[in-house]
């Protein structure tokens, strides 16, 4: 303490600072590179925020599970989802059949594991329907702009205004019952909003400064929206994606509920429900399990949507 009072006496009363003056602390034995916060980069940081929030961590961890399951349940279970056996019909839950078998005899849990498959299979391909047009019309009306914004624009504006349900109802039954008239079918309009949000942003970016020194430059537009404008876009995107993906399974899922869905022996998680409907009163398994793995898949691609949601915000970034 004495040391520190003759230091700041001595500082008071000199004109000149000196280096015995000041003792350097904190830094001893560093390399400049020591010395540096180590870098991160904007995905790493996401994933870092990502893993903060609990509960879309819970989200993830269940969706895993769920998937892990579809794939894997038919090959532990080792009995096939179209095998019928009247001597085991309308069991309930055992230790051999693990989700009881329905009124021909199959059993329950590779039919769920194998609906599984097919309606998060088509919930994946509309989404990436919906994210392929929207992204690539809303980045191209929001860059280009003029007419070519304006005709875009009506276009989602015609399709937009279309009764959704009714069509989908209708490609339905002329397509057939297929997974191919399913997915055409519930993407022909949502892709236009996913071109309305992608449109927004990229007249907020193309203001940017990096945009026109890209654009004075003499990148072409390709250039441009490759690099620097769907980069730019991808988190939002990817919160409209994992939002998405759920949106369409339930789609599936009522579908199949209404008999507009996969054809037998196909199945999903829709055409489960609406099979197991029928004998809930006294076979409540065959409509619990279909139901139970449709909320839980649903439940976790939300939750996993909130937290992308604060993660790629860059307002909450620390």
């Amino acid at each position: 303490m004495s040391n520190l009072k003759g230091k700041l006496e001595r500082l008071e009363n000199s004109e000149v600072l000196s280096d015995d003056l000041f003792t350097r602390v904190g830094t001893a034995g560093l390399s400049s590179e020591q010395k540096n916060q180590p870098s991160i980069t904007y995905w790493a940081d996401v994933w870092r925020r990502f893993r903060k929030n609990k509960m879309a961590l819970l989200g993830l961890i269940i969706l895993t599970l769920v998937v892990l399951t579809i794939i894997l349940g038919p090959i532990i279970s080792g009995k096939d989802y179209q095998y019928m056996d009247s001597s085991v019909k309308k069991l309930g839950p055992n230790s051999q059949y693990w989700f009881g078998t329905d009124d021909m005899g199959r059993d329950l849990f590779t039919r769920v594991c194998v609906g599984g498959r097919i309606s998060i299979l088509i919930g994946f391909c509309c989404t990436f329907v919906m994210f392929i047009i929207g992204s690539s019309l809303g980045t191209i009306a929001g860059l280009k702009g003029g007419w070519v914004d304006n005709l875009i624009m009506r276009v989602c504006e015609f399709i937009g205004n279309l009764p959704y349900l009714i069509i989908v109802v209708i490609l339905a039954v002329v397509m057939g019952r297929s997974v191919f008239s399913l997915v055409f079918a519930m993407s022909l309009t949502s892709w236009v909003g996913t071109t309305r949000m992608v449109r927004g942003q990229v007249l907020q970016i193309r203001q940017q400064d990096f945009i026109q020194a890209a654009t004075a430059l003499g990148a072409d537009p390709k250039r441009i929206i490759l690099r620097h404008l769907l980069p730019n876009t991808l988190g939002i995107i990817m919160v409209t994606i994992t939002m998405s993906v759920p949106g369409f399974i339930f789609g599936e899922a009522f579908l199949s509920y209404i008999g507009l869905g996969i054809r037998p022996p196909q199945t999903s998680w829709g055409a489960l429900a609406s099979a197991g409907q029928q004998r809930l009163m006294f076979y409540p398994h065959e409509l619990f399990f279909p139901c139970l793995m449709l909320v839980i898949t649903i439940l976790a691609f939300h939750l996993i949507g909130d937290g992308l949601s604060d993660a790629l915000d860059p307002k909450l970034r620390k």
